[in-house]
């Protein structure tokens, strides 16, 4: 995870004078003279404390007062200057050894309880603590401590079906998609001080706007990480499970489901997970919210649900179009019930404010899998017998080593070829002749200005991240979702209709979904299709305990250079096993995750490059 000011390993401890940092260190004591403090390192090789002294021209300026446990300072370690956070305070360093003092003061850091629990997540995800205190400390200096924020009543509203889920220590309310999450904030904002924890800064900045227009004091982090400190509620994506809580009354997480809470990068920490157990910590109640809660959440509280009258309303209709009769091969991608779709049949013709038809297909290029019109001989790369794909008219090239060849058929010598899996920049320009208007292909580099000026969108995923409106949302090819070799395929299929539903709004204001399909019984579409998320948790969670995955056991993903040699120091206990290799990595897999946490922090990890993925997300 990179610090919140997007540098990793680096803190911000400049000093006021330059020339300051620059001066000469002294030379290490003999013996401890006075306050001693142990300090624990930013640097990526080292993963231990240090005890360092406080110098005594500090405590005669008056800057030994800010130095506590979690204050950032630099320290002079194997030659140079590293930054650092003050770990504990007042210790008893080992007899005769000679200590250097600090070489700079920075400012304020996490408090106590977040290093605690920085520590916890660290071995939790067999990361280093480092790492966790990057993230949760602030971006700029801050030299002293803010003042306590007054009190402001919350503002009363309507009773809230959820307002009960903060009298239990677990809950998990399940909210529709266009459901309003800001009484569920409200109703933690009543307990005093509260943690908000969402996946996206868009949802954070939303939020917050409303929230700062009701009268509350609203601190953003990182940004605002002072403010945090000083009270009130605490907003921010998944870097503000770590953000300072003056007096914490109260966590929430939206969303919970939503993969953006992990961190992608060694240690891969779930900001999820790191909210319940700082809730737990604290004592007080936490939340986890979410339209189809995911089976970790429901594992660990009580769901609660609104009537099915309200959780329905919440919903769009879904269309299921079943594609099982049509020819896989000469049918195409594009079945004729997308023809009104695409060409808006459903509005006036004059209609003036339009919003756009948005189409998804998560295949990029033009082609991914060709053959031989001529023979029927599919397009495969010589050397590593994969498909071959299409980048244009003119050229194939192996998704692997990206080597390129001309478009010619290797058994017969033939020039044409059958589209048998399109990708989007090909699906485009069908679009195009199918719908009669011009088609977007959005892509993470499209210009603004360039989605504005159609009313047809083509994209990845993605696209239901650059649009923030839709008239219609089309799923061309929703069974590579459903059918995914993926342990979690299913949830994040799920995932997926639900940010389409945001995106088109509730059945009340004529949202609709269209998705393409050759499974139309498959739970996830069963379960939107009924505004029911429990139709696809039951089955789920079956096959789930029955194939011993979480959370009915953890699971963590060992590859690298190295990892050979880690998986053979490790000696596996009753209850916990090793699957694999496949392409280089193992699974290693325990009862529980703190029994996963044991195991991995069992054994001294080899030199070289190793990485460990604890909850993996995709596997």
């Amino acid at each position: 995870m990179t610090g919140p000011d997007g540098d990793q390993g680096r803190l911000p401890f400049g000093g006021d004078d330059p020339a300051a940092d620059d001066a000469a260190v002294p030379e290490p004591s003999e013996a401890p003279l006075g306050r001693v403090v142990r300090v624990l390192p930013d640097v990526a090789a080292i993963d231990r404390t240090f005890d360092y002294l406080v110098p005594e021209a500090w405590e005669e300026d008056g800057r030994a007062e800010l130095v506590r446990v979690g204050t950032q300072v630099r320290i002079v370690l194997a030659g140079r200057r590293v930054g650092a956070w003050v770990v504990e305070d007042d210790v008893e360093p080992p007899p005769g050894v000679a200590l250097r003092p600090l070489a700079h003061l920075g400012g304020l850091g996490p408090h106590p309880d977040v290093i605690e629990l920085a520590r916890w997540a660290a071995h939790r995800w067999a990361g280093r603590t480092a790492t966790l205190l990057t993230t949760a400390s602030s971006p700029n200096r801050v030299r002293i401590e803010p003042a306590q924020r007054r009190a402001v009543p919350v503002p009363s509203g309507p009773a809230f079906w959820a307002d009960g889920a903060f009298d239990v220590p677990r809950s998990v309310v399940r909210l529709a998609p266009s459901s309003d999450a800001l009484p569920l904030v409200l109703a933690a904002a009543r307990r005093g001080d509260t943690l908000v924890v969402a996946p996206t800064l868009a949802m954070v900045g939303r939020l917050a706007a409303r929230l700062r227009r009701t009268g509350l004091p609203v601190s953003v982090v990182p940004r605002e990480w002072a403010g945090a400190a000083a009270g009130g509620l605490v907003l921010g994506a998944r870097a503000a499970a770590l953000a300072p809580v003056r007096d914490l009354a109260a966590v929430v997480v939206l969303d919970e489901h939503d993969e953006s809470l992990q961190e992608e990068r060694a240690p891969t920490w779930n900001a999820r997970d790191i909210a319940i157990e700082r809730a737990r910590r604290a004592g007080v109640p936490c939340v986890l919210a979410s339209p189809c809660p995911s089976l970790e959440a429901l594992a660990w509280g009580a769901e609660l649900t609104s009537s099915r009258a309200e959780e329905r309303a919440g919903w769009p209709i879904l269309d299921v179009i079943d594609r099982r009769n049509d020819d896989p091969v000469r049918a195409g991608l594009l079945g004729e019930a997308l023809v009104p779709i695409l060409r808006r049949d459903w509005e006036a013709p004059d209609a003036t404010a339009r919003l756009p038809v948005v189409c998804v297909l998560n295949r990029r290029g033009r082609s991914r899998l060709l053959a031989c019109a001529g023979c029927g001989d599919l397009a495969r790369c010589e050397e590593h017998r994969v498909p071959l794909t299409q980048a244009d008219e003119e050229v194939f090239e192996c998704p692997i080593d990206g080597s390129r060849r001309p478009v010619v058929c290797a058994e017969c010598g033939s020039t044409r070829f059958r589209n048998l899996r399109a990708g989007v920049t090909r699906v485009r320009e069908e679009l195009e002749a199918l719908a009669g208007r011009p088609v977007v292909e959005v892509t993470a580099e499209t210009d603004a200005a360039e989605i504005a000026a159609a009313d047809v969108y083509i994209g990845t995923e993605a696209v239901l991240h650059r649009i923030d409106r839709a008239a219609r949302v089309v799923f061309l090819e929703f069974d590579q979702e459903l059918l995914a070799p993926r342990m979690r395929a299913a949830e994040q299929a799920m995932a997926l209709l639900v940010r389409a539903a945001r995106l088109v709004g509730p059945r009340s204001d004529g949202g609709r979904l269209a998705v393409q399909t050759r499974q139309p019984g498959h739970e996830v579409l069963q379960a939107v299709l009924h505004a029911d998320p429990g139709r696809l948790a039951g089955p789920e969670a079956g096959r789930r305990r029955l194939l011993g995955l979480p959370p009915f056991t953890a699971v963590a993903q060992v590859s690298g250079a190295v990892a050979a040699e880690f998986i053979e120091r490790l000696e596996i206990p009753d209850g916990a096993d090793i699957l694999g290799p496949k392409d280089g990595s193992w699974l290693v897999r325990a009862p529980d995750p703190a029994a996963l946490a044991d195991l991995l922090a069992s054994v001294q990890r080899p030199a070289g490059r190793l990485r460990i993925e604890v909850d993996p997300t995709r596997i």
